[in-house]
């Protein structure tokens, strides 16, 4: 059978994916489970994350978001028989990609799939799904009450984050990046208390929050990068906000949690920190995968996911699936703009 891999390249060169012949082991380990994927969600590939965890392989499997249905239980499996449709995330150090046709993964990894929820929806945004769970709940401690601001709530990732605050009755403010987004934002139901522009050139973040909070600012702010100097930048930089707005629009005792890797902090951002006892968190969803220390957490928060999407309290705005064939291009596409999804229907 076939899977997708890719090649790491040298210094700046881009990434090589190709399409490689693989098989699977004769006999399952005693907790795996063997699933037929019907379909398959492409995140982008850290590969310094990669190194840096001790993966070395000369080709990485690609597609890591499966759903599909089991054909067969190690000896030792009690969560799941054959028959069972199920959806998970392979571990980051699987030798499996999740567009090979049939893949072996742990119990631990999966959840049962609802039975009126598509495959291709919940692979495409399960990921997205994990990333806004973790920085709500797990970091910043979202409760009703609470003000959110969402950095551009129109990705998916925003979306998520706006529709599963919203669910818990916290108040979320959230950026738009063009016109398009802005009405598609406004639109929304539940519906979010301010959409702020950033398109147009204005910076009055600050001035907008401080409005919609009565001058206290946020309790939670979650970005999906930030600019970390000011100065010229591509367009696309230019829409992200300064790490300086964030740390003025928070409260008194308010979370940041970053998606920044490499967010760096100077001793006024850092005082003004401490001035507010306001706290920092990295989003990192990887150390679900990576570590076993809170398997039952993960698992729990997966259960979650997929409950919420059957019941359309979670509404991800999906990606058309694309066959096996165009998965390639697919991936190059992602790989380049990382905000971007794509699904792999088998």
């Amino acid at each position: 059978m076939k899977g997708l891999y890719c090649r790491a390249a040298e210094g700046e060169a881009e990434p090589k994916f190709v399409i490689q012949e693989t098989t699977l082991p004769d006999v399952l380990g005693s907790h795996q489970v063997r699933v037929k994927v019907k379909a398959c969600g492409l995140s982008p590939l850290d590969f310094k994350l990669i190194e840096e965890v001790g993966i070395q392989r000369e080709l990485l499997p690609v597609g890591r978001e499966v759903a599909g249905v089991v054909l067969q239980v190690g000896p030792k499996v009690t969560f799941f028989q054959p028959e069972d449709e199920v959806v998970g995330v392979l571990p980051l150090d699987s030798p499996c990609s999740g567009l090979c046709e049939v893949v072996d993964i742990d119990e631990y990894f999966l959840v049962q799939k609802p039975e009126k929820l598509s495959s291709a929806c919940v692979a495409g945004a399960l990921r997205d799904g994990v990333c806004a769970y973790t920085a709500l709940h797990t970091h910043a401690r979202m409760a009703a009450g609470h003000t959110l601001l969402v950095m551009d709530g129109a990705s998916p990732f925003g979306l998520m984050c706006i529709q599963l605050a919203c669910y818990h009755g916290v108040k979320v403010l959230t950026t738009s990046h063009s016109p398009q987004k802005q009405a598609f934002l406004e639109q929304l139901r539940p519906s979010v208390a301010r959409v702020i522009p950033v398109h147009n050139g204005s910076s009055d973040l600050l001035s907008v929050v401080l409005e919609e909070t009565g001058g206290l600012g946020v309790d939670i702010v979650v970005d999906s990068e930030v600019r970390l100097h000011g100065g010229e930048e591509e367009e696309e930089e230019k829409l992200l906000p300064h790490k300086h707005d964030i740390i003025s629009v928070l409260g008194v005792g308010g979370h940041w949690v970053t998606s920044h890797k490499n967010l760096q902090l100077d001793p006024p951002d850092c005082r003004l920190l401490y001035l507010k006892s306001a706290s920092l968190s990295f989003l990192n969803p990887e150390v679900w995968t990576a570590s076993s220390a809170q398997q039952g957490r993960y698992l729990h928060i997966l259960r979650d996911i997929v409950e919420k999407m059957s019941a359309g309290v979670l509404r991800p705005q999906t990606e058309e699936a694309v066959p096996l064939y165009e998965a390639t291009v697919a991936m190059e596409t992602v790989q380049r703009h990382p905000r971007k999804k794509a699904v792999v229907q088998l």
